[in-house]
């Protein structure tokens, strides 16, 4: 079972709150899949969300990168839930921590995640979303720190939320499963929140 661990609530109505659990299991109306650009789901957060979700989930990515091209950073790619609670799945591509390559793309690795977790929103506004979940991207196998992950993610949501206070996302949710990564994201927001 998920446990809420914190939660916020912003002057604009919306709640945001640390979870402890398994995101797969979410009832939310989107959950967030931490995505490469290609969407192929065989590892991490993405290959759990796929494997419990069942095989629609990667039929239909392989479709939107068919008919749209690789997922950018800015600009989630999205597919039903699935087998899951989940009505829809946000895929974020996060970046991969130190990764030079792409032609010298590579770096910038802080906008490029607060990028997506901008993009995560305003895609979930888009699909009339009112909660989401979503787990702490790129600080698993593409290697983010997730202290700074940490920082970045309630700093994006923040600015988001006060910027959009029209938002139809009135919930997030962030999830983590392991216990390593909760300590830091606690030990994070008290450092953002003073709470």
């Amino acid at each position: 079972m998920n446990t809420i661990l914190v939660e916020r609530v912003f002057p604009t109505g919306q709640t945001l709150q640390i979870v402890q659990g398994d995101i797969t299991t979410e009832k939310v109306d989107a959950i967030v899949n931490a995505a490469n650009e290609h969407l192929q789901h065989g590892g991490g957060v993405a290959w759990a969300i796929s494997k419990k979700g069942g095989e629609t989930i990667q039929k239909e990515s392989d479709e939107w990168i068919r008919t749209k091209g690789i997922v950018s950073h800015s600009h989630p790619a999205w597919t039903s839930g699935g087998l899951l609670p989940a009505k829809y799945i946000i895929h974020a591509v996060g970046p991969v921590w130190g990764d030079t390559s792409n032609a010298g793309a590579g770096g910038n690795e802080d906008a490029k995640l607060a990028s997506a977790i901008t993009g995560t929103l305003r895609v979930a506004d888009e699909l009339k979303c009112s909660s989401i979940a979503m787990p702490a991207i790129s600080t698993g196998i593409f290697g983010f720190p997730k202290d700074r992950a940490a920082g970045i993610i309630f700093k994006s949501i923040n600015t988001y939320f006060g910027a959009k206070g029209d938002s139809t996302v009135k919930l997030v949710r962030i999830v983590l499963f392991d216990d390593s990564s909760v300590k830091v994201f606690l030990d994070i927001w008290k450092r953002t929140w003073g709470e």
